[in-house]
Parts: C-alpha cells; structure tokens; sequence
C-alpha cells in the first residue's frame, strides 16, 4: 500500500517547505468579518436551494477579492496570508445554527408525528410545535434560550478541541512516523495558484488554469443557479433549463430496473470533481454501483424489497430500499471497512519502519512551524472530553456515564489514530458504522434507559484522525500554526453572530422547508425519516428500527466486503480501487456518479495523455476555479433573492 503508483503521484506533488510565517493581519481580520456577513448568507441560502452552500468558491472569491485590493493598494498578498483567508472561510462556512433550523423543522415534521416520536425530542433541542416562536418564525424568543446555549457552549469546546488529539496525532503520524499523506497537497495547490496572481511578475500556468476554470464556472452558474432564481423572482414559475437537484428516471425505469433509484444529476462540477479524485477510486464506486444496480431486480424478485412498488420515485424508492436491505448491508460493510483499515494499518507498521524518525522528533519539531509542546494537545484532549462527559451527564443523567468516559478515552483515541495512520498512507478515511447507535441501543437494553435524549446530546465520539490531513496542508502551505490559533480565535464571534442573524433572517423569509426552499422541500423529509428511524431503537415496544435491522444481513454485508477486499488484493488490483468498490457496493442512487466517472475517464485517457504528469497538477487548480466562478453567480442570485424577498416583506 505505501508503494502504490498512483497514491506516489499525488504525494510527490509538494515538497515541505523550508520557511514558515503566520500570515496573521489586519487583512485577515477584515476577511473574517467579510466571509461570516457576506459569503455565509449565500451559502446558507443556496444550501437549502439547491442542495449545496457556496463551500470551496467562497474561499476563492474572497481571496481573490482581497488579492485585487491588494494590488490596487500597491501592497501583496503572501502565501501564508491567502490559506489563512482560505482557512477561515472554510470555518466561517460551517453555520453552527443551521442545524437549529434543522431542529425546528424536526420537531414540527411529518416524519415525528407519522412515527409518533415528536413529544420525545427533549426541549433543549428545539421548542415544541405549539410554541410561539415557531408560529412567529423567530429564534429571538425565550424558548430557543436554551439551545441556543448549548450550542454556544458545544461550539467553544469544539474550537479548542480542535488543537487537541488531532494535532497530536499529526506529529505522531508526520514528524515521528514520516507518513507521505498523499492527498494533503491537492487541497494546497489551489491556494498556492492564487498566491502566484497576487505577483506583478508573469503569472504562471496555476493562475491561467485557475482562470480557465472560472470562466466556465461563471458560465455554467448562470444556467444552473442564477436563471433559475432570477426568473422565479419575476414570473410565477422558475425558468429551469438544468433540473435542480436532478432528472428523475425512477418511473421510466421501473418495469427493467425495479427497486433502483434512477437518474442523473447534471451538475457540471461532478466532472472535475472526477479529474481531482484518484481514478481507481471512481472505478471502483462505479464498479460497486453497478453490482447494487444489478442485485436490486434480484432483491425484489425474492421478497427482500418489499416495500418498494411501482410508482415511487428516487426518495422514497431509497428509503424503503435502506429499511427492507441496504441498511442492514450497509453496517456489514461499513464493518467491513472498519476491519480492513484496521488490519492495514498494523499490516503497513512493518513497510513505514524504514522510513520512520525517533520520539526525539515528536518533542522537537521543525524550527519556525509554529508548534506548541506536545503535552498541551494531550491536555487539551482531556479537557474537551471531559467537558463533554459533564455536558451529557447534565443533559442525559439517566443513560450510564461509564459510557461517556469509554467513548472518549477508549474509542476515541483508537480509531483517531487508526484513520490517521489511514490517511497518511492511503489518503482513506475509516470509521466504524453504529458504535455510537449501538452503545446507545445497549444502554437502553441492559441498562433500562428509555428515550430520545440521548441521540442529541453532545457524546464525546469523535475521529480526530482526519485533522491530522488539514494540519498537514497548513504545513506544505509555510503557514505557522500560530496563525491559525490567532484565526480561530478571531473568527469564532464573527460566526456566531452571524450565523445566528442570517439565520433568523432566513427563516423569516419563508418556513423552511417550503416551495421556497425546494432542496430542503425535496429531501428533509427523507433525512427526517432516516434519522427518526434509527432513534425509536430507544423506546420502549418494537421500534422500527428492530424491524429494519436484520443480523443475516448485517454478516452478509461484512463477509461480502471482506471477500471482495480480498480478491482484489490477490489480484495486485490498486489499493483506491478495492476501497471504492467496497464503499460504492451500500450506493443507490447512481445520480452524481455517472458524470464523476465522465470526468475521471477524460482526465485520464484524454488530458494527461496530452499534458503528462502535469495534469496532477492542473486538475485541483481547474476545480477551484470552477467553484469560484460557481460561487460568483451563486452570491448574486442569492444577493437578488434576499432583496427581492425582503421588500416583499416591509410594512407600506
């Protein structure tokens, strides 16, 4: 696995740096408050339109922004200084209250009520249905009080957890260990592209391509987001020229593919998301699509899916699908999975030991990179769980506290540092489907424990392993770590205030889901059901959730992916590949994949046969282009629909 030629490609495309700066100013200060009030507004908006924020683009147009004013003030942005805009976008974009209109929708659901489970969600999860502040629309009342402290409170432990167990296991994984991490630069290389346009010298061939990829961006933005939007605002129905989120096929396949969801979702970035993903990876979710695209016919015809009838189109055709099998199958496989990562990692101890430091180097890392002592993220770590275990023993006090504890001092720690070593190595991440649910399941069996609580209390279950690839990338950017601490730490109030604003701005506009709204309409209703589902395991009598969960197939699940891993490894086959497959066999519904398999052929067979190993290079710098020029037209249409909508607010 260490060895695998494809995984050596994307490795050997940065070297770390020799120079490290902060990149901490006033020009980052300013980019905070700019993300949280302007781009988080429009990610929120288009989140709930379409289905997807502004995410990777409203990174670039920020920097780009500030890299033009930059110029304009004859000064330069450095490196340092655009990964820092980069970085805090992406943590501004994380609108901690949008699950608070999550929330107040569950409570109010169809899903709730058809299931009989609304008067168990506990208070401080969201008001009940009858209060006033669902009537009004409004967080600014007293019954949101008290969620909308514990989330503060979740957030503030989740900020500095973030420097706790995850950094140390980068320098574990990193310093000590030496582990390559190949996908950390593919992320780097897109704001190092940038960097480069911010020089008055030549530009290089990154900010080229970058342009490249914009100016598509803008172009296809304008058909499938701001068209759309635009003429909703001036005729009574929305001009769609490209179906938002897809076509539905179910209805036209049914009678040759029963029991499979089908469709496309044309979606042009799902293109060059297939040229920046390795290519075994597609091909192997491809391949484990197709067999589930085969055995449904099968499943049907046998009995298995029956809930499934002619007439149901893509959201209910996979809900019924993951009640009667592909739940059941799909933690067989995700332990499958588990299982596989877990042996890899204690298998590749024996290939990385030629290339691993000493523990001198865990205490003394790189001059200049901005580390703290290593004891500190321990004490961190243990601070934050504990902080944990105090808010779930408040909150939950009849579930069994030893619980708490193991979940973090025992779990925790182990599949953290298995994901790490996982992600250093293979570029995979690996987590392990239901320990969470199924401890939950056990408190209520064995231990008498009845209720929902504990499924929205804040349990300290977490893989802190995928951190270690993000503190990876600030490292091949020269950014001190220091800088990033001083980020959080200025970023943090900008996000709470402004997400807690646009929110309720949000909201008020519209009840959420609504026509308004038509991704949230489309889809939170099976989300509502998927998530129900799973938490009557904890109430008394035979929940629906026992009757989905079948043990045969849970074993078939995890026999299938461990033959599969197997034969494919006996083969010498790619290491992505026998991931992909095994991840792509629990996948039904096909709507994304077909044009990321589009792109990963064309940048395989067509664009690195005509630019060579550059391409590597080239792909990642496309992509952010392209979600920058998507971000660009996703900010105006959402910029004429909040004014638009707000003067149809206003009192005359």
């Amino acid at each position: 696995m260490y060895d695998d030629k494809e995984l050596k490609e994307y490795r050997d495309l940065l070297k770390t740096p020799d120079h490290f700066e902060e990149g901490f100013d006033w020009k980052t200060i300013v980019g905070a408050i700019f993300i949280g009030f302007l781009m988080m507004p429009g990610s929120m908006y288009l989140q709930l339109v379409i289905g997807q924020g502004i995410g990777p683009a409203a990174r670039w147009v920020t920097i780009i922004l500030f890299a033009e004013v930059a110029k304009r003030a004859h000064s330069e942005l450095k490196q340092q200084e655009i990964f820092l805009l980069y970085y805090m976008a992406g943590a501004a974009l994380a609108s901690p209250f949008s699950g608070l209109l999550w929330n107040q929708y569950l409570v109010q659901s169809d899903a709730a009520r058809m299931l009989g489970l609304a008067e168990f969600i506990p208070s401080w999860v969201a008001p009940g249905p009858d209060s006033q502040s669902m009537v009004e629309r409004t967080f600014f009342h007293r019954d949101w009080l008290i969620p909308i402290l514990l989330l503060v409170g979740a957030q503030i432990i989740q900020r500095i957890d973030h420097f706790g167990l995850g950094y140390a296991l980068y320098r574990i994984t990193s310093d000590v260990e030496k582990l390559p991490f190949p996908m950390a630069p593919v992320a780097a290389l897109g704001t190092m592209a940038l960097a480069e346009s911010t020089e008055e010298k030549k530009k290089s061939w990154k900010w080229r391509v970058f342009s490249i990829g914009g100016v598509i961006g803008l172009i296809f933005g304008a058909f499938y987001i701001l068209l759309p939007i635009a003429s909703g605002l001036i005729f009574t129905e929305p001009i769609r020229l490209i179906p938002i989120p897809w076509i539905e096929l179910t209805e036209h396949t049914e009678d040759l593919l029963p029991a499979v969801a089908t469709g496309i979702q044309l979606d042009l970035g799902l293109v060059f998301i297939g040229m920046v993903l390795p290519f075994w990876a597609v091909i192997g979710g491809l391949i484990g699509l197709i067999i589930t695209i085969v055995l449904n016919p099968i499943l049907y015809s046998q009995g298995i899916l029956h809930r499934w009838h002619p007439g149901m189109a893509t959201v209910d055709t996979v809900f019924a699908n993951n009640f009667d099998f592909y739940m059941s199958f799909g933690i067989g496989l995700g332990l499958a999975i588990g299982v596989i990562g877990i042996w890899s990692v204690f298998r590749s101890f024996r290939s990385t030991k030629e290339h691993m430091g000493t523990l001198k180097d865990l205490f003394q890392p790189p001059a200049g990179r901005g580390d703290f002592n290593f004891w500190i993220s321990i004490a961190i770590y243990f601070f934050s769980t504990l902080a944990y275990v105090g808010l779930c023993v408040l909150l939950v006090p009849s579930f069994p506290w030893i619980f708490f504890l193991a979940y973090g001092f025992i779990y925790t720690p182990i599949i953290s540092y298995i994901t790490a070593r996982m992600e250093g190595i293979a570029g995979q991440f690996v987590s392990l489907p239901l320990v969470r649910e199924a401890s939950f399941i056990a408190g209520a069996r064995f231990f008498g424990y009845q209720g929902l609580e504990i499924w929205y209390a804040p349990i300290p279950i977490h893989n802190y392993g995928e951190a270690t690839v993000q503190f990876r990338q600030i490292e091949l950017t020269g950014t001190s770590i220091r800088g990033i601490i001083k980020a959080e730490i200025v970023v943090f109030p900008i996000v709470m205030v402004a997400s807690l604003l646009f929110s309720q701005f949000i909201w008020r506009l519209a009840p959420i889901p609504s026509s308004s709204y038509p991704y949230a309409q489309e889809l939170w209703h099976l989300q509502a059901l998927n998530t129900l589902l799973l938490q009557t395991s904890t109430l008394e009598g035979n929940s629906m959730f026992y009757q989905a969960l079948n043990a045969g197939t849970v074993c078939s699940g995890l026999g299938f992916g461990l033959i599969m891993y197997f034969i494919l490894n006996l083969f010498g086959l790619p290491i992505l590949l026998i991931y992909g497959v095994v991840r792509g066999l629990g996948q039904s519904t096909p709507h994304g994949l077909i044009l990321e398999v589009l792109g990963a052929f064309l940048g395989r067979y067509f664009f690195l046969k005509r630019y060579g190993p550059m391409w590597r290079q080239y792909a990642p710098v496309l992509l952010a282009g392209f979600s920058c020029g998507m971000g660009l037209t996703g900010m105006l249409a959402m910029g004429l629909a909040l004014i638009m909508k707000s003067l149809g607010h206003m009192a005359y």
